[in-house]
């Protein structure tokens, strides 16, 4: 279908379905005629490659997607948009909708399933509402999947590509480090969407690492640091680690000393080396 960029021919889409935006599923649909090339252009889609979407909206991304990739499998939980989508994308034979929450599918099952043979990456606009839910989520299940390209609200895209060490990063900036490379491709105006947030979007790109970029001992134990280090940002690491761990301060100092970090440091100031160095020291502990 045609005109998917033309607001007008987009609303009386929906009205002839008898749809209605949803506040509960965070709906705003991209539109914006020059972003969804981009997104689907330095997203990898391309000839060999299968994507995986999250969330179609009327299908704009969808047959940007679909126009340069061999398959697109797209994961939609709105069962009231499968009509509006069986119109907008009818001309595509190697698009398919799945009606389902993207957070209970079995992902790997789907791809092995729908996508076998072809490298697979990841290219959606989320909802702002379970942002990081949705990322950590593809990221943590270590998919067969060479990137994840998404849009998502500009302070959360700052967030979730925040090097760190650095006064922007918290515990999600370095669970996305330590399983991925991201960066922040480009902004999109809040007035690319129907209806219009109220927030300025950007889009950023995971490039899915083979092997963690550090050396954590156990995995479980890094991420339990680092979730304790980020719990209370304002305090030291030497408190915040004593709380959250927990342990007696006098462990956790020695513990900080043993691993080479200030006990006086704050959370934002650790590199990713330095919360494995502490990840291994509580590691070895007896």
């Amino acid at each position: 279908m045609e005109n998917l960029s033309n607001i007008g021919v987009i609303r009386d889409l929906l009205a002839r379905h008898g749809f209605r935006f949803s506040k509960a599923l965070g709906q705003n649909f991209l539109v914006n005629p020059t972003v969804c090339p981009r997104m689907a252009e330095q997203g990898g889609a391309g000839p060999g490659v299968g994507v995986i979407e999250i969330g179609a909206g009327v299908g704009v991304l969808t047959a940007e997607l679909a126009r340069r990739a061999d398959r697109v499998v797209c994961v939609e939980i709105d069962g009231r948009l499968l009509p509006v989508l069986a119109e907008t994308l009818a001309g595509f034979q190697n698009v398919e909708i799945v009606n389902a929450d993207v957070m209970k599918v079995d992902l790997r099952a789907l791809i092995a399933e729908k996508l076998g043979g072809l490298r697979v990456v990841v290219c959606a606009n989320l909802p702002y509402y379970i942002t990081s839910p949705i990322v950590m989520g593809l990221l943590e299940q270590r998919l067969p999947i060479e990137s994840v390209t998404v849009m998502v609200q500009k302070e959360a895209a700052q967030r979730l590509c925040a090097l760190p060490g650095t006064r922007e990063a918290g515990a999600v900036s370095c669970a996305v480090r330590y399983y991925s490379e991201p960066k922040v491709l480009f902004p999109v105006s809040r007035g690319s969407f129907l209806p219009s947030p109220d927030v300025d979007s950007a889009v950023i790109r995971l490039d899915i690492r083979r092997e963690p970029p550090v050396d954590p001992g156990d995995e479980k134990t890094f991420f339990r640091v680092v979730r304790a280090a980020f719990s209370m940002r304002r305090k030291t690491l030497l408190n915040c680690l004593s709380a959250g761990l927990p342990l007696p301060k006098e462990r956790a100092a020695a513990l900080l000393e043993r691993a080479g970090v200030p006990a006086g440091a704050r959370a934002e100031q650790l590199t990713l080396e330095q919360f494995a160095a502490v990840s291994r020291a509580l590691a070895e502990e007896p």
